[in-house]
């Protein structure tokens, strides 16, 4: 089912001494981030008996009805800890790249408290996309060809050379929207002057890339040193509209049960890609201790890496966690405390997810807009940018909402999403209606 609308104003974490008065038995937990990542990270602590508190830093609408919101920002590293310290929390999970950025992991471990995510340095195979290309070379882990540049002129002469579709990836964190496809030399130079002369994404190089075809898809693990726990393998929907057409966006849907993927396929990604890199990270002194993302793709040549992610993906996260029938809160902690983890058992099935934003996105749009319908979804929603206000819910970011349902095949899961979404209604929210296509066709 899906949330219950409508809705009482979210728990807010207002004080140390108001909390500490209720009588919580169980374990306390600390969320950061306040997208649908990280509902559905709350939504998957909740459902653990062995948690009786959830924060949440900073929160949204959605996740406020499940845990207590805490008006913090994610990359508020002391502020975070301080409250930390001062709620008892028993573990933290990190959410977004830029707190592990921020160095959030390493704080909290040298103030003695558990916390699931990798290192500031160990958050490099994200953060920088050339060190991730360079120890894919150094250690034989298989992806496109590339060359680096921080200066314009010796980029532009590099790629105007070379066949064009050419990948042009800003060489640092920049929220999903750092990689041009350019098609032509005129869009190569504008996305190069964009990413080095008007550093756009901020002071950084640009990797170049070959360009590959195959179908991409997402293969998420939790990771403790060499220790590799595989979860089930999704896909992204990165464009904006349908046909995989306009500009990329941070993710307007996902599903699992990829039928394009065997389990060969998934065997030699685990091996050779996902647990390779583990291996890789701890030979560099750099190991990882949270959520390895392999951005990868079927090519004809073979899988290659596209890309790794330091942490759970964004919408990936939302299909992916619903089918997770072990206890959470066990994965979680025992890879903060770098522990071994029984192997996660996960649900038979699939599920389907799209994405609502808010018209514009990824460029301008506005905030502000009345959702309404959402006390008859019979789905799972997952609020991504939302504020509540007297009872009733408003659009409050690009990526707004996403609707998830569960199916025997992924033409079950893809029928039930299709007729929930049309139960709501907000007249400044779009989606894709073809989420899951590459399975069909």
């Amino acid at each position: 089912m899906g949330l219950v609308y409508p809705l009482p104003s979210p728990k807010m974490a207002k004080s140390a001494k108001e909390i500490n008065l209720e009588n919580c038995l169980g374990k306390t937990v600390l969320v950061i981030g306040g997208g649908g990542r990280e509902h559905a990270i709350v939504d998957a602590l909740s459902r653990s008996p062995q948690v009786s508190k959830i924060y949440c830093a900073p929160g949204n609408a959605g996740i406020g009805l499940q845990a207590f919101n805490v008006p913090l920002k994610d990359t508020d590293v002391e502020g975070l800890l301080a409250f930390a310290q001062e709620n008892e929390v028993d573990l933290t999970v990190v959410g977004p790249e830029a707190s592990l950025a921020a160095g959030i992991v390493d704080t909290f471990r040298a103030a003695g408290l558990p916390i699931f995510g990798h290192t500031q340095a160990a958050t490099a195979i994200e953060s920088s996309k050339e060190f991730a290309k360079k120890l894919m070379e150094k250690y034989g882990i298989p992806t496109a060809a590339y060359r680096s540049f921080s200066d314009y002129e010796e980029a532009l002469s590099y790629v105007s050379g070379r066949p064009f579709p050419a990948v042009l990836k800003y060489d640092g964190l920049a929220a999903g929207k750092g990689v041009v496809i350019a098609q032509n030399l005129d869009e190569a130079r504008k996305a190069l002057a964009d990413m080095l002369l008007d550093h756009s994404f901020g002071e950084g190089r640009v990797v170049v890339e070959d360009f590959l075809i195959g179908p991409e898809f997402s293969f998420l693990c939790f990771v403790d040193g060499e220790r590799v726990y595989p979860m089930p393998l999704s896909q992204d929907h990165k464009r904006a509209f349908d046909g995989d057409k306009g500009p990329n966006t941070g993710g307007m849907g996902a599903y699992t049960g990829l039928p394009f993927i065997t389990g060969e396929d998934k065997e030699f990604a685990y091996k050779e890609i996902l647990c390779k890199a583990a291996k890789a990270m701890v030979a560099e002194g750099l190991p990882l201790s949270g959520v390895l993302y392999g951005g990868l793709m079927k090519t004809p040549q073979g899988i290659k890496v596209i890309e790794f992610n330091a942490r759970f993906g964004d919408p990936e996260t939302e299909v992916v966690l619903p089918l997770l029938e072990s206890d959470i809160f066990d994965i979680f902690d025992g890879v903060a405390k770098g522990l071994p983890v029984k192997q996660p058992v996960w649900a038979d099935g699939v599920t389907l997810g799209v994405v609502l934003a808010s018209k514009g996105y990824p460029g301008s749009y506005e905030k502000g807009y009345d959702i309404e319908g959402l006390e008859t979804v019979d789905a799972q929603v997952y609020h991504m940018g939302t504020s509540i206000r007297d009872g009733h819910v408003f659009t409050n970011g690009g990526r707004v909402l996403m609707v998830v349902s569960g199916g025997k095949d992924l033409a079950d899961a893809r029928k039930k999403v299709y007729q929930e979404i049309e139960k709501i209604s907000c007249e400044n929210l779009f989606y894709r209606k073809d989420i899951a296509h590459w399975a069909f066709e």
